[in-house]
């Protein structure tokens, strides 16, 4: 079993870096000229503190979403013990990404706390598309909790804010077509269809969504 040192880097940084002061202390009062090499320590140590509170471990936690180690990224999660000191677009992504775990495991309400609290920290920095992603969630949600009128409002502000690409759309699409086909507004539904098929939709997933869909208003 090979040792992950990137992880063991990533998880103990912070503790490591208040030794790094302390080593610090030790020169400057005990060594001759030790201040020189301590200044060192310092700016190292204390620039280390503040990226773990304020930045914390996010891009290590988006490498293990990317290669699709969610067990390794919840841990990654576990290890941010106050969300609250992270700057405001870290503090966005933070929020979305633990919606999305809490989705997978059916916890609709944690899922839907998370990702308002992700809406309550939006930043510039991260661009409107990714407002809209948490629009998107936040309709996804209401729709699975059978709440139809939220969950219509947040799909159309997602399309309005904007999301990253046409599977992303579709979805918006899809959700809104299937809300207003179970009202019996079906010309409506129809031209949400109609929207969704325009687009070109990668996801293999939406994909089949959009041949069942499309069967089902064939029938109606």
């Amino acid at each position: 079993m090979t040792m992950d040192f990137g992880r063991l880097f990533v998880k103990y940084r912070f503790y490591a870096s208040f030794v790094v002061l302390a080593i610090g202390i030790l020169l400057h009062i005990f060594i001759y000229k030790g201040w020189q090499w301590s200044i060192i320590l310092y700016i190292s140590s204390i620039s280390i503190i503040l990226f773990d509170i304020f930045i914390g471990p996010m891009r290590y936690l988006q490498k293990k979403v990317e290669s699709g180690d969610i067990e390794g990224a919840k841990e990654v999660m576990s290890w941010i013990k106050f969300p609250n000191l992270l700057i405001k677009p870290v503090r966005q992504g933070y929020y979305m990404l633990q919606s999305n775990f809490d989705m997978a495991n059916q916890d609709l309400n944690a899922a839907e706390a998370n990702i308002r609290k992700s809406l309550a920290n939006k930043s510039d920095m991260l661009g409107t598309s990714q407002e809209g992603i948490s629009y998107l969630q936040l309709g996804s949600i209401e729709l699975q909790k059978g709440n139809t009128k939220e969950a219509l409002k947040n799909l159309k502000l997602a399309i309005q804010k904007g999301v990253p690409d046409d599977d992303n759309l579709a979805t918006a699409y899809l959700q809104i077509c299937t809300i207003y086909a179970q009202r019996r507004e079906i010309k409506v539904a129809k031209e949400y269809l109609r929207r969704a098929n325009a687009l070109k939709v990668k996801n293999e997933e939406v994909k089949k969504q959009l041949k069942e869909i499309s069967k089902q208003l064939a029938r109606a």
